[in-house]
C-alpha cells in the first residue's frame, strides 16, 4: 500500500535511520499511477507480476527483475503472487560524480529477462535475494552492504549498454575506449556550462569530432541525443534550486540555463512528470512530514 500520496508523486516512508526500503508484497493490491525519486527494483517470486510505465506494460516472470528509473510514471493491477519490491534513496546516488556514468544506464525501464541477457538475469535475481535477506538485518552495514549490492547490479547494467555499444557501432574495445574518454570530456564540459547556451558545434569541437559524427556516435553510445543529456542535467540542477524557497521559479529556470519559462515547464514536466510549481510543492509538502 502506498502510505503517502500526493496527486501522483508517493512520499517513501523508510524505517528509522533507513535509506533503503524493501517490500515482501503478497497482497492482491492495485498501486494507482504514481512516480517517486527513488530507484525502484521489481521481481516476482511467485506468479508473474505486470508494472506499467509510462505507455509501456511490462509483465514478466518469477525471478525476472524490472528496474524502474526515479520520476518514472508507474502503476501496478491487483495480480495474485508474491514479488520483492525495492527502493533506495536515489540522492545518495546521484550525488557522486563518479556513478555518473551508472546512472546514465537509467534513463529507461529495464526489464532483465533470461531472453535479454541470462548472465544479467541470473545476477540481478542473487543481487535481490541478497538484498532480501540482508534487509532483516539491522545494523550499522546492513544498508551499505545493501547500496554496494545495488552498485554491483547497476555496473554490470552499465557493461552490458557498453557492449551493446560497442556492437552497435561495429568498433573494437580501443575503439569503445576512446568514445569513453572523449564523451567523459563532453560531460564535464556540460556539467560546467549547463546554464549558458551550449551548441552542437561547441561539443562536437570538445570531443575533436565533426557534428555529424559527434551527433550520430553520442546518441548511439548514450542510449540519448546530446540535447537530451543537456535538458537531462538542466533539470537535474533545477530540482536542487527548486527546493529553495526564496529562489522564483523563473529564477531556476534561467539558473538552470532554460532559455524560457515556458521552455522550462516543458521540459521539466517531460521529464518528472510534474511541473516545477507542482514539484516545488510536492517537497515542501514532504519536508514537513520529516
Amino acid at each position: 500500500m502506498i502510505k503517502h500520496l500526493s496527486g501522483d508523486y508517493e512520499t517513501v516512508e523508510y524505517d528509522s535511520k533507513r535509506s533503503v526500503m524493501l517490500y515482501d508484497n503478497v497482497q492482491t493490491e492495485a498501486y494507482p499511477t504514481h512516480w517517486h525519486k527513488e530507484i525502484e527494483i521489481i521481481m516476482p517470486i511467485k506468479n508473474n507480476y505486470t508494472v506499467v510505465v509510462g505507455e509501456t506494460d511490462f509483465t514478466f516472470n518469477e525471478n525476472e527483475v524490472l528496474i524502474i528509473p526515479p520520476g518514472e510514471l508507474h502503476g501496478m493491477p491487483a495480480i495474485p503472487g508474491r514479488r520483492l519490491i525495492f527502493q533506495c534513496d536515489n540522492a545518495i546516488l546521484g550525488d557522486l560524480p563518479a556513478l555518473e556514468p551508472l546512472m546514465r544506464s537509467l534513463n529507461a525501464p529495464l526489464l532483465i529477462t533470461p531472453e535479454f541477457n541470462k548472465e544479467l538475469q541470473v545476477l540481478a535475481k542473487k543481487i535481490m535475494l541478497d538484498i532480501f535477506e540482508l534487509y532483516s538485518v539491522k545494523n550499522e552495514l546492513s544498508d551499505i552492504k545493501i547500496y554496494s549490492l545495488l552498485l554491483q547490479l547497476l555496473i554490470a547494467v552499465r557493461e552490458y549498454h557498453l557492449e551493446q555499444s560497442k556492437n552497435s557501432l561495429d568498433c573494437d574495445d580501443g575503439k569503445i575506449d576512446e568514445y569513453t574518454e572523449k564523451f567523459s570530456v563532453v560531460m564535464k564540459y556540460i556539467d560546467a556550462n549547463y546554464m549558458y547556451d551550449i551548441s552542437l558545434d561547441q561539443l562536437a569541437n570538445v570531443a575533436g569530432y565533426s557534428k555529424y559524427h559527434f551527433s550520430r556516435i553520442f546518441k548511439q553510445y548514450n542510449s540519448m541525443s546530446y540535447l537530451q543529456y543537456i535538458n537531462a542535467r538542466r533539470t537535474r540542477a533545477a530540482e536542487n534550486l527548486l527546493l529553495d524557497p526564496d529562489i522564483p521559479i523563473t529564477e531556476v529556470a534561467m539558473r538552470s540555463g532554460f532559455k524560457s519559462l515556458t521552455t522550462f515547464n516543458r521540459i521539466f514536466k517531460e521529464i518528472k512528470h510534474c511541473t516545477p510549481t507542482d514539484f516545488k510543492k510536492l517537497y515542501s509538502i514532504e519536508f514537513t512530514r520529516k
